[in-house]
């Protein structure tokens, strides 16, 4: 029985890419063999049948019709282009003493699918924000690059803190992207989609205000994947104790001095509205 290497060991090693690759070829062996084949092609034109080749692609219809052998030439359509947009804020990184934080799994999770894009010969790139985008590579299938994303990746979470910027800025990051990127783009965000609230913003506001850069990228042709990363025990279920608290916006500061379970219900109710609503 092979021994099970566990995910930290790998990171300790800087072997992110090892990482991301055990966990494509484990979802990769649990699928069964599709029975679909060319679905990436599209029709091009016929040629004429030559002796001695494979029969697969032979018009048979035609051949009902003409009685003479033609098969069908096929172009390949345009490789998909795939941009990974990670929010890196400061608040990604809670729970701050675990290292099973957002960040990591955002990381992880990102790792993945540049494996699983690299494996269809996919063009893939990675953006990083906060309050503004830190980092953008260019969209590229080869192996030098997708190394090079793996290698910024592993920057990020060997850093184990947060940049230099303090907010989250979602929505406007989103508009500079769609401006931005190739058209029939795939976009892949991972955030939690906690903002701040101050200077008169509400979650409904923000929310409206995240939805319409998500229109921007779908008017723009390009398909949108959202992950939102929480964490279940703290933030969604808000399980502290029963015992006073000082909470800290990890991002602005402010403090607010309250027992959690003398506002859990209402906090659940909130988040459970904001879930809905982004769903």
């Amino acid at each position: 029985m092979t021994p099970e290497i566990h995910p930290e060991s790998l990171v300790r090693l800087g072997n992110l890419e090892l990482l991301a690759k055990a966990a494509v070829e484990g979802f990769i062996t649990g699928l069964h063999k599709s029975p679909f084949h060319g679905f990436s092609v599209e029709f091009a034109e016929h040629r004429q049948y030559n002796t001695g080749e494979s029969t697969r692609h032979i018009d048979w219809k035609l051949f009902a019709r003409t009685e003479k052998l033609f098969v069908k030439k096929y172009e390949e359509e345009t490789n998909l282009r795939c941009r990974i947009v990670i929010d890196r804020s400061a608040g990604m990184y809670f729970p701050f003493d675990s290292k099973e934080n957002k960040i990591r799994f955002s990381i992880f999770a990102a790792a993945s699918l540049i494996e699983l894009l690299r494996k269809q010969r996919d063009a893939v790139g990675i953006s990083l924000y906060d309050d503004q985008i830190r980092y953008a590579s260019q969209v590229k299938s080869g192996l030098m690059h997708i190394r090079s994303l793996y290698r910024e990746l592993e920057q990020l979470l060997n850093s184990g803190q947060p940049g230099s910027g303090t907010g989250t800025s979602t929505p406007d990051v989103l508009h500079q992207i769609a401006d931005t990127i190739h058209r029939r783009s795939l976009v892949i965000l991972f955030s939690d989609f906690f903002s701040d609230y101050s200077e008169g913003k509400t979650p409904e506001s923000e929310l409206d205000r995240l939805m319409e850069a998500i229109r921007h990228l779908r008017h723009n042709k390009h398909e949108v994947i959202v992950f939102r990363v929480t964490d279940k025990k703290l933030e969604t279920d808000f399980a502290f104790e029963n015992r006073p608290y000082l909470f800290i916006d990890p991002e602005t500061g402010r403090e607010v001095r309250l027992n959690p379970v003398e506002v859990r219900d209402a906090y659940r109710q909130s988040l459970q509205q904001m879930e809905a609503r982004l769903r």
